[in-house]
């Protein structure tokens, strides 16, 4: 199988080094655009394309009137050639001459593929080599792209399970639907392994694949599994420079999904790549310490006992540090880091390491991902990263902060008499459940003979142990669950009720844009006029940096005509003041954050709103099983945008915002106090 070549740097070596790698890009007052202003388009090539654009609409109109489920199922594959081009020719993002060539060439092929739709031969689901496709996105209903190198091998009827290997692209600060759908169409990037589909996603830009990039990568994952019939045992991540910095975050997040992983440079956490690649001087606010847990994969190393990990630096390369800090994270485990170093390379991975990488990933594909029986060790600082194979961390006694589950089976000699116990050993874990799939005991040679199906006996172990019968149902399944009751006992059985931090539901405010959300729009009047404009001014930016920098399109309505299907299915972000916005003003005085006319009330402490206004998540009152967000986007601002390490959370789950210091470039005004929810999302005792 060949391909073209000359277009690998679109996939492969995007690097920090091209931008962020001074002390220029360290100055919060003076920040740069990202991305930057497109070239002016000559009048006649814009004429053009939109003249084009229109043919390609009208084609897509005429597929959406279609009641053909194959039709619908594949309009996402010719809407991302109409998007792309769209969005390129409305906000001004061709950065160069080739770039308007480029959106020529793609709606091309967009009309090309809405002909075939129409025509009903479709003929790219079935092709070979370079194929580009797109799905929606459940977070804001926008077609987003990825691309792929289906091997020659694959069989199309899908009777074979096939290896998928997922490419992390490096940043790219001008790649644009455009240049990044142009460059799936004409390369394959840094590896095509024998008999393997490569997933190139685009992770909604240059964002290290984080927050509604990460969920790109799940979401486009889930749309090739669908459309392919990909191993689940066989899937691995990779990547280098940004992309390697994801290739980390995803391996110590789900470790258990991948057969393998392979990340080359990068970063792997905040603080410490900052200070030596970017030589910045950080002064971190205390949440912002703790929110860096997040996203710092040296904090979640133990993970990879159960992800077998293939590391790449230059050996000159400073990016070498990311390998560097995880495999010292690794040592302090009781574990070594298998660090291929290419000899005299910068940033750049060498032939020779190329194939050692390569041997490496080929054998650990034999046998694929395996799950293990007999012993687990996992560790979080978060709900939101919460699961391990067979083991679910269902409360935290205090989040951001490092939790650890150590869980084994033990098995009796006369094991066809008597069940396994199951003995976890947990830290900062409030409730737990151990998940076993069906076949798993039998799978064992489990005799079910005359057991008491479904029922367990326990008892706990000292403080912090707990230890139990693993009974089975009759197919080989089992679960059970367990809870530190208010004394501190374990005690077998789900949490008791109320409101708790969960996963899904667990802050901070960045966690509402990592799935459905809608902007309500206020139409009333505030009650204090700066409030007002501060929040109609946050609002108006929200909207174009949603678009600039996750390349999506945020669903606005006014208050007035939020529908129950929105509560329902999505988190509201609500803007405004209680004056101003009807929504706000049914969820505020259920909301441990008092806001009136007259000031705002955090625990003990008043704020008046004539001049403060606060920013806050929670679980929605009127559907507890969805977020509420007061007047906040996603956190990190303009500053951010120049180092992809920096692009974690600013704010936690609430805070109060100063309005007489403006918006910058880092905060949303002065922070006049901020700070995490408890367990049970209410406020601390002391408020900071």
């Amino acid at each position: 199988m060949k391909y073209l070549v000359g277009f690998a740097i679109l996939f492969a070596t995007f690097s920090t080094h091209a931008f962020a790698d001074g002390k220029g890009d360290n100055d919060p007052a003076n920040v740069r655009r990202v991305p930057k202003d497109g070239v002016e388009i000559p009048a006649d090539r814009e004429s053009k394309l939109r003249d084009a654009l229109k043919v390609l609409q009208r084609k897509i109109v005429q597929l959406e009137a279609s009641n053909d489920a194959e039709t619908i199922a594949l309009l996402p594959d010719v809407t991302i050639f109409e998007r792309a081009v769209r969005v390129a020719l409305d906000h001004g993002e061709f950065f160069s001459p080739k770039d308007i060539d480029k959106a020529d060439q793609l709606l091309v092929e967009g009309i090309s593929r809405a002909d075939q739709l129409l025509a009903g031969k479709a003929e790219w689901p079935n092709q070979s080599g370079l194929v580009v496709r797109g799905y929606v996105s459940r977070i804001d209903h926008t077609v987003q792209p990825y691309a792929l190198v289906v091997p020659e091998t694959y069989a199309f009827n899908h009777s074979v399970p096939t290896r998928c290997d997922l490419w992390f692209h490096g940043r790219g600060e001008t790649l644009s639907e455009v240049n990044f759908i142009w460059g799936g169409m004409k390369t394959a990037g840094q590896y095509t392994p024998d008999h393997t589909i490569m997933l190139h996603p685009y992770g909604r830009y240059s964002n290290a694949f984080k927050f509604a990039g990460e969920v790109d990568v799940l979401e486009a994952l889930e749309d090739v599994q669908q459309r392919y019939r990909i191993d689940e045992d066989r899937i691995s991540v990779r990547g280098f420079s940004m992309g390697g910095a994801a290739c980390w975050q995803f391996a110590v997040h789900y470790a258990d999904r991948w057969f393998a992983a392979n990340p080359g440079a990068g970063f792997s956490e905040t603080p410490q790549f900052l200070k030596s690649f970017q030589q910045e001087t950080l002064n971190p606010t205390p949440w912002e310490k703790s929110l860096w847990n997040m996203y710092d994969c040296d904090k979640y190393a133990l993970n990879l006992a159960h992800c077998p990990t293939i590391a790449y630096s230059g050996e000159n390369d400073s990016q070498k540090q990311a390998a560097d800090v995880m495999e010292e994270a690794l040592k302090r485990r009781g574990m070594r880091l298998r660090h291929v170093i290419g000899a005299d390379m910068g940033h750049k991975i060498d032939d020779a390491s190329k194939q050692v990488i390569e041997n490496d990933m080929r054998s650990l594909a034999v046998n694929g991902r395996t799950v293990p029986i007999t012993q687990l060790n996992f560790e979080t600082s978060t709900l939101k990263y919460n699961r391990l194979h067979w083991l679910i961390v269902d409360g935290l006694e205090q989040h951001w902060k490092r939790a650890y589950v150590e869980a084994s089976l033990s098995f009796n000699a006369k094991r066809f008499v008597n069940p396994p116990r199951v003995r976890v050993k947990p830290h900062n874990v409030s409730a737990f459940t151990l998940k076993f799939p069906a076949g798993t005991f039998s799978s064992l040679g489990q005799s079910l003979d005359g057991v008491r199906i479904g029922q367990t006996t326990s008892r706990a172990y000292g403080a912090n142990d707990f230890e139990c019968d693993v009974v089975p149902f009759t197919d080989g399944s089992a679960e059970i669950q367990a809870h530190r009751d208010q004394n501190g006992v374990w005690k077998q059985g789900p949490p008791e009720s109320g409101l708790r931090k969960v996963h899904g539901l667990q802050g901070p405010i960045d966690d509402a844009f990592m799935d459905s959300f809608v902007f309500v729009r206020p139409t009333g009047t505030a009650a204090n006029e700066a409030a007002g404009e501060w929040a109609a001014s946050e609002l108006e930016r929200a909207i174009e940096h949603w678009r600039r920098h996750f390349r999506g399109d945020a669903r606005v309505v006014n208050d007035t005509d939020v529908t129950e299907e929105m509560i329902q299915s999505a988190n509201l972000v609500l803007w405004g003041d209680p004056s101003s916005n009807s929504v706000m003003a049914k969820v505020a005085e259920k909301l441990p954050v008092k806001w009136t006319e007259k000031q705002i009330v955090v625990g003990d402490k008043t704020y008046d709103a004539a001049h403060h206004a606060p920013i806050l998540i929670y679980p929605n009152p009127l559907n507890p099983d969805r977020y509420v967000v007061f007047n906040s986007s996603f956190t990190f601002r303009e500053y951010a945008y120049l180092n992809n390490a920096r692009q974690v959370p600013m704010l936690p789950d609430w805070a109060v915002i100063d309005l007489r210091t403006p918006p910058g470039n880092v905060w949303p005004g002065k922070v006049a106090a901020a700070d995490f929810f408890d367990e049970q999302w209410q406020l601390k005792t002391a408020v900071k």
